[in-house]
């Protein structure tokens, strides 16, 4: 109970205040009870207010107008009352706090509406006040009827009864402000009987026609006409500014002129818009514009068209008058500048949206300009999306055409460099790899590359099997393709927002045409059969063939190339096919088998020029081309030198292995010439060794490690290739591994020099030995005649005979001529066999730092027992 009272007189201390701010110029006297306890009844009554309950804001507002009128104090008093006011909670406490606050401030308003009223002597007849407490202290209850306006209620006398209140009390508040009801109470204003409103309208109206030189309904107009790019009498197009203006010498109100430049905007994008349709319609008949740029330009026009219908809707209508509810009041039309607003506001959005589009596409065309409209089309807001979609599936529309007769014909209908697939002019061979490329600058940004890509891939198969492999069975591939994914081969099957439906359908065409592209590859041109003999004859895997053909060719390359006949080495050529299991191999394949003739200069033998060919006729020589051959020839000159080292090597074996001469001769010499013998075979034959030891391992890496090894991947990749990249791709690394791993890439240039001064060293060290058991058989020979010659050596005279003749000369003079031919000789292998030593370890040396990881299997397989390693 004692928290009751202290609420009920915090209340009453703080409507006691409010009161007494309230009435301080009418009177510095005490508050009249009859005040506080008519503020504490209406605090009891059961009043609605219509607008937002906000205690904090009503207690601010209360405070702000405390100090705007100057009350510091009494802001500050009420600050602290309604701290603690506020702050009181839990029971007793008033809950609805925000109710009394408002109230207070509606008494208190009231109050000063009340007394301004009554200080106004110009004033007279004027409405009652609203809220008016009488000495009984009845209140009456305000209620709304079914019209929804406040009308008197019952009222409430001091024991709470209710006391009835008649209309005519109320029709005479109506009227007189003196006049009062006899038992109190509130009333409110329904109506405007007087037409008042439309009175102060008609003044409003005339102080508006004064201060303006133009009548609004004549700047609608004007602005209507500059919406449609077409100057108005008073609204006029601005060079300096660059857009429309209301004039200069036209007297309005600022708001005004720029509401008139805010809604003219939109005939400056109008124009705009309508300046690049115009320009590129000009266009049109110079062929400088693209399909894309047409379709884009016919979409803008559609889009004006619309704009134009609504324009003539608000012409209609800027001449109709304003609807009143008065028939006696008048009004202006119908179209404002403010209506106008808000009719332009739709039409403004998407008329600063096609100016922008304009702008950025001025310099574009095909499948950059689509790319670039597809980038304005994300936006969140569903009417700049909708609108955006609709005017790129108009746009767009050709660049689909495009992809669609690509996919599916193979035909690229380009005239204006508009699609993202370039054709150009090549010869048959070159039509796969160089015929067709993307052009990235035309690739619009809602096509990825890879798909992109898989569309360029289709289309220049399709070319691939109608040009070069002459085939016409890919339509029913692509017609079967656009069956499986729902798509019609017709004009116009795709369009924008489908690019599912696009990467499904060149997805399927793309599957189906290269299947069907290396079928035909595979079986009507057989291209593995192809490959494989080329590594039979190129690649020298045909073991007979290749030897019997350098053992018969041998003697004519020996000679010098320019007196080499081409002819001649041809006909070799079919000889050692005839002689050699190649003569069972397929005629088509030896057919293509050719003798070639590198370029050779004044210096060069048939070894160094000599070299096979293979002819490579459409379609395969798409794969086969011209510098893929060029790789081919240095391997098989690489491969054929390697052969022609060997061959070297088992022509001296040949040579050197004890025979019954070189024993009889043995057995006769002395033994200083002897000794000197034993030492020159001796180092010939480790020499020889050391040489074999290295070209057996070395031809053993080459000829299984590399090309066995290259071709087992190539066959799998063969046959997992999908498409005729993939095979490309494939033959590409089969190659690419050979030249590397063979020491014939760029970064084995300092190791295949060296590699081929040890082929040349061999082939020297071939000739000391040819030369050195030469001359064992010439000193055996001699010797067998020495008998014969001591008979006739006194006989002959002296100037008749040769002084290096060994015929002149007795037995002791061919031994001394044979010591120091063999110690000649036996310096010259020295020579090689220590040139051959730093060569051979320096390429040992240079083997682990390169980038293929079997080159060290080679160097294992040469310095197995690490004898080159320890002895540097």
């Amino acid at each position: 109970m004692e928290d009751d009272r202290r609420v009920g007189d915090l209340v009453r201390e703080l409507v006691h205040r409010l009161h007494n701010n309230s009435s301080s110029s009418l009177s510095n006297s005490k508050p009249n009870p009859s005040n506080v306890k008519y503020a504490t009844r209406i605090l009891s009554s059961r009043m609605t207010p219509s607008i937002a309950a906000d205690e904090a804001a009503m207690a601010y507002s209360i405070k702000s107008q405390l100090v705007k009128q100057g009350k510091l104090s009494d802001a500050l008093s009420f600050a602290d009352l309604y701290s603690k006011f506020a702050s009181k909670n839990g029971p007793g406490s008033v809950n609805n706090k925000w109710a009394v606050l408002y109230l207070l401030k509606v008494i208190s308003e009231d109050r000063k509406s009340n007394l301004k009223l009554q200080s106004d002597s110009s004033f007279s007849g004027g409405l009652p006040t609203l809220f008016e407490p009488e000495t009984n202290g009845n209140l009456a209850r305000v209620t709304k009827d079914s019209s929804g306006f406040s009308r008197l209620g019952k009222n409430l006398d001091d024991d709470g009864n209710d006391a009835a209140v008649s209309n005519d009390n109320v029709n005479g508040l109506r009227h007189s402000n003196s006049t009062k009801f006899n038992n109190g109470g509130v009333l409110l204003v329904s109506k405007d009987p007087e037409n008042l409103r439309d009175i102060a309208y008609r003044e409003f109206a005339v102080i508006v026609k004064e201060e303006n030189d133009v009548s609004e309904e004549v700047l609608v107009r004007d602005v209507l006409y500059a919406c449609q790019g077409i100057d108005g009498k008073y609204v006029k197009f601005n060079e300096t500014i660059d857009g429309y203006a209301l004039l200069d010498s036209i007297r309005v109100p600022k708001p005004t002129k720029i509401m008139i430049r805010k809604l003219c905007e939109l005939g400056w994008l109008f124009k705009k818009v309508k300046g690049y349709i115009s320009e590129s319609m000009y266009k049109f008949q110079d062929e400088d514009v693209g399909t894309v740029a047409q379709a884009f330009c016919a979409a803008l026009q559609d889009e004006l068209s619309e704009y134009y219908k609504l324009l003539a809707v608000l012409q209609s209508q800027s001449m109709n008058p304003i609807p009143l509810v008065s028939d006696n009041a008048t009004s202006g039309n119908y179209l404002s500048l403010r209506r106008l607003s808000v009719w332009f506001a739709e039409p403004m959005v998407k008329m600063r949206l096609m100016a922008v589009l304009v702008d950025s596409c001025k310099a574009l065309k095909g499948g950059a300009m689509a790319g670039a409209i597809h980038m304005h089309a994300q936006h969140g807001d569903p009417l700049l999306h909708g609108f955006m979609k609709r005017l790129l599936r108009r746009v767009c529309s050709p660049l689909f055409e495009m992809v669609r007769s690509w996919v599916l014909e193979g035909e690229l209908e380009d005239i204006f460099s508009e699609f993202f697939v370039l054709g150009q002019s090549v010869k048959a061979e070159s039509l796969w790899r160089e015929g067709y490329k993307l052009h990235p600058a035309m690739l619009p940004s809602f096509i990825s590359q890879s798909l992109a890509r898989r569309i360029l891939r289709t289309g220049k198969s399709i070319n691939f099997l109608r040009v070069c492999c002459e085939d016409r069975t890919w339509a029913d591939a692509a017609t079967q393709a656009a069956a499986a994914t729902g798509t019609t081969t017709r004009r116009g099957g795709l369009g924008y927002g489908e690019t599912d439906a696009l990467e499904s359908l060149v997805t399927e065409a793309a599957k189906r045409i290269d299947k069907h592209l290396m079928d035909v590859v595979y079986n009507r041109y057989r291209f593995k059969e192809h490959c494989l003999a080329i590594k039979r004859y190129l690649l020298l895997g045909q073991g007979d063939f290749v030897q019997y053909l350098m053992d018969i060719v041998g003697p004519e390359l020996s000679e010098p190339a320019n007196t080499i006949s081409s002819f001649k080495l041809s006909g070799l050529l079919e000889s050692a096919i005839r002689s050699s299991n190649a003569q069972y191999d397929d005629p088509d394949v030896l057919d293509r088998l050719r003798v070639k003739m590198m370029p050779h200069s004044s210096g060069d033998r048939g070894w160094d020029v000599f070299s096979l060919d293979y002819d490579a006729r459409i379609p395969l020589n798409t794969v086969f081309t011209g510098s893929i051959m060029a790789k081919y020839l240095r391997i098989f000159n690489f491969l054929w030198k390697l052969r022609r080292v060997e061959h070297a090597l088992i022509g001296a074996w040949k040579t050197m292995k004890p025979n019954l001469i070189t024993s009889h001769f043995f057995t006769k010499l002395p033994k200083a010439v002897k000794f000197r013998l034993i030492l020159t075979s001796r180092r010939c034959q480790v020499l020889w060794n050391e040489m074999n030891h290295f070209l057996t391992n070395l031809q053993y890496y080459i000829m299984f490690e590399v090309l066995e090894v290259s071709w087992a991947n190539f066959s799998d990749e063969m046959e997992a290739a999908k498409d005729l990249d993939d095979l490309l791709a494939a033959h590409d690394k089969y190659l690419h591994s050979i030249v590397e791993k063979s020491l014939l890439g760029e970064r084995s240039k300092d190791l295949y020099k060296t590699l081929f001064m040890l082929f040349d060293l061999i082939l020297r060290f071939r000739s000391h030995a040819d030369r050195l058991y030469e001359g064992i058989y010439e000193f055996q020979a001699r010797t067998m005649e020495d008998k014969k010659m001591e008979g006739v050596k006194h006989s002959r005279s002296k100037k008749n005979m040769d002084s290096d003749s060994w015929e002149s000369e007795g037995r002791k003079a061919i031994t001394q001529r044979a010591g120091d031919f063999l110690k000649n000789t036996g310096q010259d292998i020295d020579g090689v066999s220590k040139e051959y030593s730093s060569l051979f370890k320096g390429f040992l040396s240079q083997l682990p730092v390169q980038q293929h990881i079997d080159l060290k299997f080679l160097m294992f397989r040469l310095d197995f027992t690490e004898f080159y390693g320890s002895a540097s």
